[in-house]
């Protein structure tokens, strides 16, 4: 039988998944310490969140009530219905990249390059929602967004420049929180990674920003709707700026290794020299020179001596419009399975 230090020390590297493998052993041969079905519960909870697992985390806030991290566990999640009153990462994304500029950085020191740019990957897929959350007050939620748009948004009017999935994806999202909680979970599932492109369309107008001032990252609007250009022209300029540098990141060389990820046939598996040089790839895309002279990245270094791709915590908060870092959630779940395997019998 493992020993209870022997756990400890897993967990302190943060191998909270082969902390639960061996205490679900313990529990398997009878062991019913308190203290060890505790530690057995809440490194079920860490595996999850390091697994960012974000649509079933409200779900295991239940069992953790009781903890100080809780409410930010579920801040990190996604709701299951339309309209519960806790929106999560729908009603502000900030907890959530917190969560994943930590959980990319432990799967670095863990040295698993193939998680790593999954979560770099992670991190693209609502970059766009996160510059937008300034102008909308959320992250996206379609409970609120459908008083917030409107005119050619969702239409097949043929002067919207969006095409057939965003127009899909715009018609969904402002009708998603209305219907049932199949809907609901359809339209998170398929469409709602969608909505931070489609909604960029729509920040990058003609009415903000003239042709060739910046670089071409997409499909821009040249007749936007008046919603789209709502405040002041510098406003308008700030979030187009934010947005290039988001689609940009999309589109960047250390996020195109995710399509390379899938390993099949002993191939595929990005090494560290290859995540490595297509992040500093990356990052010289992201901090050129525009030519207007407006990226608001040039002069940003990294804020993070330890991250495992520098700047990347520069790069979401210049997106974000305000500062975000990693966080801590899942270095506190672990802190809390040490406390308990400290309690237990050897």
């Amino acid at each position: 039988m493992i020993s209870a230090e022997a756990l400890i020390a897993l967990c302190e590297q943060h191998w909270y998944d082969a902390a639960l493998s061996m205490l679900g052993m313990r529990v398997r041969d009878g062991d019913d310490d308190p203290a060890i079905l505790e530690a057995h519960m809440l490194a079920g909870v860490a595996q999850r969140v390091f697994a960012l697992d974000a649509e079933d985390f409200d779900l295991m806030v239940p069992a953790i009530a009781d903890r100080p991290w809780a409410q930010r566990l579920a801040d990190c999640g996604f709701p299951h219905g339309p309209r519960d009153e806790n929106r999560g990462a729908l009603g502000s994304l900030v907890p959530l990249y917190e969560l994943m500029l930590e959980v990319l950085n432990l799967r670095s020191e863990r040295g698993e390059p193939q998680s790593v740019v999954v979560t770099a990957h992670l991190i693209a897929e609502y970059l766009c929602q996160l510059a937008w959350q300034t102008r909308l007050g959320h992250g996206g939620d379609p409970l609120q967004l459908a008083s917030q748009v409107g005119e050619r948004w969702g239409s097949d009017d043929p002067a919207c420049p969006h095409n057939s999935a965003m127009r899909a994806t715009a018609k969904r999202a402002v009708n998603a929180a209305h219907g049932d909680q199949v809907g609901f979970t359809s339209y998170l599932d398929k469409f709602h990674s969608r909505l931070g492109d489609t909604l960029a369309v729509c920040a990058m107008n003609h009415l903000t920003i003239d042709a060739g001032e910046r670089p071409d990252v997409g499909p821009t609007c040249p007749n936007p709707c008046q919603w789209a250009v709502q405040g002041s022209r510098e406003e308008r300029r700030d979030l187009d700026a934010r947005l290039r540098l988001a689609l940009i990141y999309l589109d960047s060389p250390v996020v195109a290794l995710r399509h390379h990820a899938p390993v099949g046939h002993f191939f595929g598996v990005p090494s560290v020299a290859e995540i490595s040089e297509g992040w500093l790839r990356t990052w010289e895309k992201l901090t050129s020179d525009w030519p207007d002279g407006s990226n608001p990245l040039i002069g940003a270094s990294p804020t993070d001596p330890d991250e495992a791709l520098p700047g990347l915590s520069a790069l979401i908060s210049t997106v974000a419009g305000r500062p975000i870092g990693q966080g801590t959630l899942l270095r506190e779940v672990g802190d809390d399975i040490i406390a308990a395997l400290r309690r237990a019998r050897s």
